[in-house]
């Protein structure tokens, strides 16, 4: 399985080739904006667990669904707000007592493992019977699907790219840079007229942030090998990607010492401060950055993570998927539910009020046409460089031990070298993956 999103171009309408002027193919309109078939549900109701924590305020907007689903089914919905925080665990305990939801939320890394638990419903068949196998997003069917079955259904997803500063650009007399070279010679330019500036910080516990440095030299974290996988961190591409990226900071005074630890939150504060001239966020903070520091609105604008030598790097497609359990009573209600919350109306209602991505392409291409420029350079990202981690039940144990985290600091902190820090998380990705 390739990591990209396959079949797309930079002419954004490509995505919509498929739909053929409708929502999702041969589909009806009802099949999709109002969630499908119309099962009855009269006294029934459906548990949903939905995540909270990073997304906004969601209230209104389940109250809307509630009614809708109510009116379309006869069904109840019991929506239970369940914090980030405390998910796994909270799934962990759901799955080994039997007591799991009919539908829940599921971060795309964490699909494939409770897949592989035997806790989740294979939707092949649904979504190939709603005509929307080709107007789903290609990154995020691949992140759920687990040897050849579709465990998560796309719901919203989420990419990151580099943020900038435009009046630092400007003082410095920079342009946003197309490959790794214009990048370095960007961070030189600000820091000589700028000192007090931090031109692009290298946060060592942000695992997103050094994976695009990796495939954007050709690299990988892991490949698939027979029945599993094998680590690729320590190949020759991936060490030099590392190896650019964390020089930035130790070579080029790009980052501040205290980076090492930063988390993406503590660089988005730091760039709300004016601090820094560049930085790589996700999608959906420009709403956060205008939100919080009203005095950056108009003052920041956003490029894609260049690759070496031009292009756009892939960058990790995050988001999450709906899935439903193999312990419901009520499948096909579950799955009426499913496709409301996905496709058509709903969908796009989430996509405004959230600042996250459609998980459906005919979607993506009607908010691209309503974009304005910042929020195209996200879209722009998505399309050509989105990419998945390793789509194996094993990673999310190796992001529970902070491999890649622990590398980027071992090499900031001069504790090893580049090669000899990605040995280490090699061999420990490779211990995981084995078992």
């Amino acid at each position: 399985m390739s990591k990209f999103l396959k079949g797309a171009t930079a002419a954004f309408a490509a995505l919509a080739l498929a739909a053929c002027g409708g929502t999702n193919g041969d589909a009806s309109p009802s099949d999709t904006d109002n969630g499908g078939d119309g099962q009855s549900g009269e006294g029934e109701t459906l548990t949903v667990w939905i995540m909270e924590g990073t997304n906004p305020d969601a209230t209104d907007y389940f109250d809307e669904v509630t009614a809708a689903f109510e009116d379309q089914t006869g069904a109840e919905l019991d929506v239970q707000m369940v914090p980030w925080a405390s998910a796994k665990e909270k799934f962990a305990t759901a799955i080994a007592g039997g007591t799991t939801p009919d539908v829940a939320e599921v971060g795309t890394t964490w699909t494939p493992e409770f897949a592989d638990a035997g806790a989740l419903m294979d939707l092949s068949d649904r979504v190939s019977e709603a005509n929307l196998d080709s107007d789903l997003v290609d990154g995020l069917v691949e992140a759920g699907t687990l040897d050849g079955a579709l465990y998560g259904m796309p719901w919203y997803a989420g990419v990151r790219a580099f943020i900038y500063n435009t009046e630092i650009f400007d003082a410095a007399g920079v342009e946003p840079p197309t490959n790794w070279q214009e990048l370095q010679d960007a961070v030189t330019t600000i820091k000589e007229s700028q000192p007090d500036v931090i031109p692009f910080p290298i946060p060592g516990s942000s695992e997103f942030s050094l994976y695009p440095w990796v495939w954007g030299n050709g690299g990988e974290i892991a490949v698939e090998e027979g029945d599993g996988y094998v680590a690729q961190i320590d190949s020759p591409e991936s060490v030099e990607g590392i190896e650019y990226f964390t020089n930035l900071a130790l070579e080029h005074d790009s980052s501040t010492p205290a980076a090492a630890t930063w988390k993406e939150t503590d660089v988005l504060a730091a760039f709300q401060q004016g601090d820094v001239a560049m930085a790589i966020q996700g999608s959906w903070t420009p709403a956060t950055i205008v939100e919080d520091s009203p005095d950056m609105d108009g003052k920041f604008g956003a490029f894609v993570i260049p690759a070496k030598d031009g292009g756009v790097a892939p960058s990790f497609l995050g988001g999450s998927h709906l899935s439903i359990f193999e312990e419901t009573d009520n499948p096909d209600l579950a799955w009426e539910f499913v496709q409301m919350m996905t496709t058509g109306e709903f969908a796009q209602m989430w996509g405004e009020a959230t600042n996250y991505f459609p998980g459906q392409k005919s979607l993506l291409e009607d908010m691209e046409a309503d974009a304005d420029e910042l929020t195209r350079v996200f879209i722009r990202q998505m399309v050509e460089g989105g990419a998945s981690t390793p789509v194996t039940p094993a990673w999310g144990a190796i992001q529970g031990q902070q491999v890649t985290p622990t590398m980027v600091q071992a090499i900031l902190a001069g504790q090893a070298s580049v090669q000899e820090a990605a040995d280490t998380a090699a061999e420990t990705m490779n211990e995981t993956f084995s078992e």
